[in-house]
């Protein structure tokens, strides 16, 4: 595996002085963001079928182990306060459990079994998405987390820096991102978690945009459920109906930190009504705004 050879180029890195060395390592960065160009494909065609999932009903199941899990774990945490996505339509499911994001255990991403014994304990199904992510693809823990959903029917989701992983032969989608050799041999932290949090920032992203959950580039979804995001909700309500920011408090308020229907308040709408209007259309402010356009009936 590529991830965790020694490169001839870094063989004398200790030896180097702090600007060369980190010069080396930003040049490196710079290559993991390249190599995620060619696998866009990939992701485009692993989000497509994961909208259509989720409007089924379906979850996220996020799986992983060491830092591959904690970088998954990161990018599903933050779905709830980005875009209002619902906290029992995710999963997270990482070896050695939730400890395991602070400090390492021992052995946990060993066991097959393991991984297997979560997604049942999960009760994965056909209408969830499971998100494997192993640097080397050939973790035990997620390798069995994943041939355990595809069992039971799951969409499933490899992402992995390694050709050849056997995780991909359990993946309906297999999203390979080839970042080479480490700067530190085997330290998949750098090259290959950088590429991993651009694949999952990309793939996270598009989904909730194609689930409409973004208007003209805005969080829309959001809640206001501090000041700071209070402010952002009153900033974004003004912005989208182009009225005076005092007005855009009121209409926030009585929405009662709903940025869409603070919207369409905004818009003339009554509260109901515009609750209703979102509901038929599966939460979709662009497709409420465009029939008010054209059929203001």
């Amino acid at each position: 595996m590529l991830t965790e050879h020694i490169s001839p180029r870094f063989v004398d890195l200790d030896s180097w002085s702090t600007a060369d060395m980190i010069a080396a390592m930003y040049d490196g960065q710079l290559a993991a963001c390249a190599a995620v160009k060619s696998a866009l494909p990939a992701i485009n065609a692993a989000a497509d079928d994961t909208v259509a999932a989720l409007k089924r009903g379906g979850r996220l199941v996020y799986v992983g182990a060491g830092t591959s899990g904690r970088l998954a774990i990161q990018d599903g945490a933050e779905l709830r306060p980005t875009y209002d996505w619902p906290g029992d339509r995710i999963v997270f499911i990482m070896a050695g459990g939730i400890p395991a994001l602070l400090q390492s255990v021992e052995g946990a991403e060993d066991d097959e079994e393991k991984g297997a014994e979560a997604i049942a304990d999960a009760e994965v199904n056909e209408h969830d998405v499971v998100i494997a992510v192993a640097a080397s693809g050939t973790t035990p823990f997620t390798i069995g987390a994943l041939r355990a959903a595809g069992a039971r029917g799951a969409l499933s989701i490899a992402v992995a820096n390694n050709r050849g992983a056997p995780l991909f032969e359990l993946a309906r989608h297999r999203i390979l991102i080839e970042t080479g050799t480490e700067v530190l041999a085997g330290s998949t932290r750098m090259q290959a978690g950088t590429a991993q949090k651009i694949v999952l920032n990309l793939f996270s992203t598009a989904v909730m945009v194609k689930l409409g959950r973004v208007y003209r580039g805005l969080m829309v979804s959001m809640r206001a459920s501090n000041t700071k995001l209070l402010r952002r909700a009153e900033v974004i309500v003004s912005q989208i109906v182009g009225c005076a920011e005092n007005d855009a408090v009121k209409f926030v308020q009585r929405a009662e930190g709903d940025v869409k229907v603070a919207v369409l308040l905004g818009l003339g709408w009554g509260q109901t009504d515009a609750i209703e209007a979102l509901r038929k259309h599966e939460g979709n402010l662009r497709s409420v705004i465009d029939k008010l356009t054209h059929d203001p009936t």
